[in-house]
Parts: structure tokens; C-alpha cells; sequence
């Protein structure tokens, strides 16, 4: 292929997946503080393994909801549908090891100048958004989560109960001039019922392929590929064990775009591993809906216990129709970047997140609760007017 035509893969998994579970878990965790103390400290991290969770991490917040913690974590694996020899809801072993908050991370966290908190780390966080979709998403990532989403929501529904609750999947765009044209190679592994061949689970799986495909698309047969290696009955943490965080290429942009590492799950909105990912996002999403760029990263970095970023840096990536100098001093004047700020502008502090644990945290329509609050594009129409644009997307 030539320079101005690619191929480009990323890759979903369900919310059975055994990483996923322990997200869920984590994120249930947290939100139950949140419901109870909107300022609640929470880092929560879930190990699973075959009949077994044991659940670790630091957290400031109500007794109560400690006492309910094997409770949440078996009602998130009750609604992800497991019930299964190796690993059920209802008999799976639940270690709590969750235990007061760090004095001195508090300390840095809580001391604070002006009204401002520290943040809750060092480290820097990465927002990206292009205009390859409505969605200001990359592709590939966008339809891998859909394929896995259509048949979770059938699976759990009765519509399809012969998949189980773990499965991935993977999808190859072919590009041409930076635009998606076609599909490469779509790849799914699904559990599935001891009962069914392969082939059939090919069958199954095929409709879910096919309803994600933008019109006029379609796979080549032989570029459909489902449960390559044969048989997948044995699934979910029963087949590999899990951790909180280590799916953070799906929970983000697929690759398409830079990961500053840190994880999102389990971790309360002072934590900016978590927040200034969201906050990033924002910005980057905003700036591509103004038609400042076409495509938009955004780079924050923090240090623990320091309120402001200690730099900001946009880049978009030979498409922008702006000074990115100046486009960064504009967004930082529009958006107060501390962890307050953040948290406030984007209103953080709810039991919003939960359902961010599986099939993405961006690219997703915000809730009437404040939920995926980082996907509007309310900053677009004062960013074009900044720059002498009409806005041109949205």
C-alpha cells in the first residue's frame, strides 16, 4: 500500500471479558460512594479469578458502603450474566481489602491553595478526537465496540442465549487520503453454549457484523474471522484471571491515539489519570466540532498536590485551521484545568460511572444525569467564533 493508503486495526472486548468484570466491579464500587458522599475518596482496584475476587485499594467515604462491598461486587457479576461452573455470582469467593486512604496522598489531595485541591498524581493524560465519524471517533474502535455491544444487548435479553458473557473483538479498516474507506478483516471470538459448532457461532455472530457496517460496506468471507482457535465454552475469569486496568487501548481510542498509561476504572474524579483524560477528551472533541482541526491531541500534565497543569500541549496534526498556540491559552482560559475545575465544569462528582467500565468511555451520547458529561460539544460554537469560524460540525 502507498503512503496515503493503510490499513488500521483496534480491537473491543465484552463486558464479560475477565478484565472488564473486575472494571465493573471497581466502577460499581465507586459509584456506591459517590451515591453516598459526593466527595468520597475511592481507588479501587478487582483481581478475578476462577470462583474467586478479591477486591484492593485505598478510599475516604462512609462505612456503610464498606460493609456493601461483596454485595456490589456480586450484583455486577449477577448483570453481567455469570452463572457458571469456575465462576457464578452466587458462590464465588469475595476478599475486601479495601482500607483508609493514604495520610499523605490526603494531605497532597486536600491542602490545596486558593480553594484548589492538588491533584491526586503525577502524570500526564492524552484527549483525542477526529472527524472520521459523527461520533468525532476513530473508526475501527468505534465499530469494534458496537459488534460486542448488539450482542451483549441480545444475549442478556433472551434474543440471542446462546453467547456468553466474554468475547472480543477486532476490526481492520482500509484507509485512503486519512478517510476510512472499507472493511479489511473483522475478527470475533465469543463464549458460547457447549451445544454449538463452530460454524453456527459463525452464523450467530455474522448479523452483529453487519449491522454495525456503514451502508455500501461489507466483509470479504474470508475476512470474517469467529473463534479461530475452535471452541470457547469456558470463558470469563474462570478461563484467565482479571485485573482492574488493563484494557485501557479499549477503553480509549483504539490506539489511533497516545496513552499517557494510566488506568480509569475505580478511581474517583481527583484522581487525574481519570478526570484530565475526560477533560482532554472534551477539549479535543470540542475543538474538532468547532472545524479548528480535523483531527485534535491534547496533552495535560500534573504533578501530585499541585492544582494546575504543568503544561498543556495541543497538537493537530498538520490539520488545523488555527494557531495552536494560541488555541491551547484559549481552551486553558475556557476550562479551569485543576481537579476542581474539572470536576465542576464537567460535574464529576455522581454515580455516573459505572456505565463507562465496558465498550468505551468516549465516543458515547451523554446522559440526562450528567453521565459521558464529556462528550458534549457546548465549548464548540465560542471556539469557532475565537478564530472567525462557523462552526462546521454538529
Amino acid at each position: 500500500m502507498s503512503k496515503k493508503s493503510w490499513l488500521f486495526t483496534s480491537e473491543s472486548v465484552s463486558e464479560g471479558h475477565p478484565d472488564k468484570v473486575c472494571d465493573r466491579i471497581s466502577d460499581s464500587i465507586l459509584d456506591a460512594f459517590l451515591a453516598e458522599e459526593p466527595e468520597a475518596r475511592v481507588a479501587c482496584e478487582t483481581l478475578a479469578t476462577t470462583d474467586h475476587v478479591t477486591i484492593a485499594g485505598e478510599v475516604r467515604g462512609p462505612n456503610s458502603v464498606m460493609q456493601q462491598v461483596e454485595e456490589i461486587a456480586r450484583a455486577a457479576i449477577r448483570d453481567i450474566g455469570y452463572e457458571q461452573k469456575g465462576f457464578s455470582w452466587r458462590n464465588c469467593a469475595v476478599n475486601n481489602l479495601l482500607h483508609e486512604q493514604s495520610a499523605d496522598i490526603a494531605q497532597g489531595v486536600d491542602q490545596g491553595n486558593k480553594g484548589e485541591e492538588g491533584a491526586g498524581d503525577q502524570g500526564i493524560m492524552f484527549g483525542y478526537a477526529c472527524n472520521e465519524t459523527p461520533e468525532l471517533m476513530p473508526a475501527p474502535i468505534l465499530l469494534a465496540h458496537r459488534i460486542l455491544r448488539l450482542m451483549a444487548e441480545d444475549r442478556k435479553s433472551g434474543v440471542q442465549p446462546g453467547f456468553g458473557p466474554d468475547a472480543k473483538s477486532q476490526v481492520t479498516l482500509r484507509y485512503e487520503d486519512g478517510a476510512p474507506v472499507g472493511v479489511d478483516t473483522v475478527v470475533v471470538s465469543t463464549q458460547h453454549g457447549e451445544e454449538f459448532s463452530t460454524e453456527e457461532v459463525r452464523e450467530m455472530v455474522r448479523p452483529y457484523v453487519a449491522r454495525v457496517l456503514p451502508e455500501g460496506w461489507s466483509v470479504p468471507e474470508a475476512r470474517l474471522i469467529v473463534n479461530p482457535t475452535g471452541r470457547f465454552v469456558i470463558g470469563g475469569p474462570d478461563g484467565d484471571a482479571g485485573l482492574t486496568g488493563r484494557k485501557i487501548i479499549v477503553d480509549t481510542y483504539g490506539g489511533a491515539a497516545l496513552h499517557g498509561g494510566g488506568a480509569f476504572s475505580g478511581k474517583d474524579p481527583t484522581k487525574v489519570d481519570r478526570s484530565a483524560a475526560y477533560a482532554a477528551r472534551y477539549l479535543a472533541k470540542n475543538v474538532v466540532a468547532a472545524g479548528l482541526a480535523d483531527k485534535c491531541q491534547i496533552q495535560l500534565a500534573y504533578a501530585i498536590g499541585v492544582p494546575e497543569p504543568v503544561a498543556i500541549y495541543v497538537d493537530t496534526m498538520g490539520t488545523g485551521r488555527a494557531d495552536e498556540a494560541k488555541l491551547s491559552e484559549t481552551l486553558r482560559a475556557m476550562v479551569r484545568l485543576t481537579p476542581r475545575g474539572i470536576r465542576e465544569h464537567l460535574q464529576l462528582l455522581r454515580p455516573i460511572y459505572t456505565r463507562t467500565s465496558a465498550y468505551g468511555h468516549f465516543g458515547r451520547t451523554p446522559d440526562d444525569d450528567g453521565g459521558f458529561s464529556w462528550e458534549k460539544t457546548d465549548l464548540a460554537d465560542d471556539l469557532a467564533n475565537a478564530f472567525g469560524l462557523e462552526r462546521m460540525v454538529g
